[in-house]
């Protein structure tokens, strides 16, 4: 928001010169915009780092000096709509365009950079990597950072352009033991000979400098169950829309589901911390799409459709709306095998 810094869910469409965005009522765009963002004479910043706990922004900057900090629900979508984005704002530019998807999925590393520069500058305690706990398979390790974390900071450096380039980057940081993997997703990964195989561009793979302590172990059972249910590979996430319990109305929230353990949380994307504001075991639940005829048993409001429910294991019952059948689809199939 501009008045008040809060955030909010807005759904966007992304036309030649400019980029429209909407509220979302009782599950239902609203048909007018709320506002639009012209694009002539934009910049656009991704990945955009401004916000610690909030790593999939997009910051655009209009020619009147307006900031507008967009967050997507993963790194493919946010990705995917800088390209777009970026597209849109040289539309009249066709070989800058083709140069972008250029080097999407090409290497060449700067002849003036050093991987030895490049680990300085991730040292620094004001610009670079940020250092943060956490937890894998029941072990805990201090001073790590993600595989995509990395990646986000030598592209937002300048150190990269592109995904495909800052994994190579990272993979070479690999082999000359400035980076070693932590923890079993990364570790795992080591054994592939292709370099973008071998640096894993995930949320959920550890790395640390090579230098750094050794882990701290510690057994499952120490760890708070709160953080050991938080602690699963991350399978699927995005928005959806949610019926509450008590008031029955329909809230924007976004969803992540993990597996080992099999937990499914929602978020408040409009509040700061990155807290789930609610989520379930999805050991014993069934889930199952509603057909779109009418108004199920259960549902309060006006709803578009596209809806499933999953019950769990206690008879908790949870009204789920997609925004296409297509997803909806692709939700239910990645629930399933973890029931």
């Amino acid at each position: 928001g501009h008045v008040v810094r809060n955030w909010k869910v807005r759904w966007f469409v992304l036309l030649q010169d400019k980029l429209l965005y909407y509220k979302i009522e009782g599950g239902k765009k609203e048909p007018s915009p709320k506002g639009r963002i012209l694009l002539d004479g934009c910049t656009i910043t991704c990945p955009c780092l401004e916000y610690e706990n909030r790593p999939l922004l997009i910051k655009l900057k209009t020619k009147t000096n307006t900031d507008y900090f967009l967050e997507c629900c993963s790194r493919e979508e946010r990705d995917s709509w800088a390209l777009d984005i970026t597209g849109a704002i040289h539309a009249g530019h066709p070989v800058q365009v083709q140069e972008l998807h250029r080097m999407k999925n090409s290497f060449k590393l700067l002849d003036n950079i050093s991987l030895h520069d490049i680990v300085e500058r991730m040292y620094d305690s004001n610009t670079g990597i940020k250092l943060t706990r956490n937890l894998d398979q029941g072990n805990r390790y201090k001073e790590t950072f993600t595989g995509s974390a990395l990646v986000d900071w030598l592209i937002s450096n300048s150190f990269a352009v592109s995904r495909f380039e800052a994994v190579t980057l990272a993979s070479m940081l690999m082999d000359e033991n400035f980076i070693r993997p932590v923890g079993t997703r990364s570790t795992e990964a080591m054994r592939f000979s292709d370099p973008s195989e071998k640096f894993l561009d995930d949320s959920t793979a550890l790395y640390m400098f090579a230098e750094s302590g050794k882990k701290n172990s510690s057994s499952k059972e120490e760890v708070q169950f709160n953080i050991s249910e938080l602690s699963g590979t991350i399978v699927k996430q995005g928005f959806l829309v949610k019926q509450g319990h008590k008031r029955k109305n329909w809230k924007v929230r976004k969803f992540v589901l993990r597996a080992d353990p099999a937990f499914l949380h929602y978020y408040d994307p409009t509040k700061e911390e990155n807290k789930p504001v609610g989520g379930f075991s999805l050991r014993g639940c069934l889930v199952s799409a509603l057909e779109d005829n009418g108004v199920p048993a259960g549902v309060k409001g006006n709803v578009q459709g596209n809806l499933f429910k999953i019950i769990t294991k206690n008879d908790i019952h949870y009204y789920i709306q997609a925004s296409s059948k297509a997803e909806r689809v692709q939700w239910i199939e990645a629930i399933k095998p973890l029931t």
